[in-house]
């Protein structure tokens, strides 16, 4: 079963990986660092396939895409909050980070068991069934969210085709 994380509003990407261990990109190494200040358990119990749930304004801070790496190095299925610093949602999709704007996410219980419908943009509780509604991300974004990224999806399609 994949677990929740829950964090609050203003969620900065310094408190997502430290500036310190910002001196590579390589995921796997700066997952093992990300919010090791403000929750040290993070990085040794989160699992693949688990969901972080943010609210407001979630990774402000910050233009580097440092925080979306270390995000995704963690193996985590998607970030789901109420918003999103601007930067850091560009950000995450051009790394190939799930995101889903929710304006009930804080209402998802901490023990919930999440399953993310991208397209339709629901957000379903499979213990209890309960679904909350997510805007639906565009298909561009799910194709370059698939590619693990706009570096690898642009290297699949030919720059004429898209324009």
């Amino acid at each position: 079963m994949s677990r929740t994380w829950r964090f609050g509003d203003d969620v900065n990407t310094d408190e997502i990986i430290p500036g310190r261990y910002n001196l590579t990109i390589d995921p796997t190494e700066l997952a093992q660092h990300a919010f090791c200040e403000v929750r040290p358990e993070f990085p040794q119990q989160v699992a693949p396939g688990d969901v972080l749930l943010g609210g407001r304004n979630f990774g402000c801070g910050s233009s580097r895409e440092h925080a979306p790496i270390a995000l995704k190095g963690t193996g985590i299925r998607c970030v789901v909050a109420e918003s999103f610093a601007r930067i850091f949602f560009r950000n995450a999709v051009n790394v190939g980070l799930a995101i889903m704007i929710c304006p009930d996410a804080a209402s998802i219980p901490d023990d919930a068991e999440l399953s993310v419908d991208f397209e339709a943009g629901v957000i379903r509780d499979e213990r209890t069934g309960v679904e909350y509604r997510a805007e639906p991300m565009p298909a561009f974004v799910r194709a370059i969210i698939a590619a693990e990224g706009i570096v690898p999806f642009l290297r699949e399609h030919d720059l004429d085709e898209l324009l």
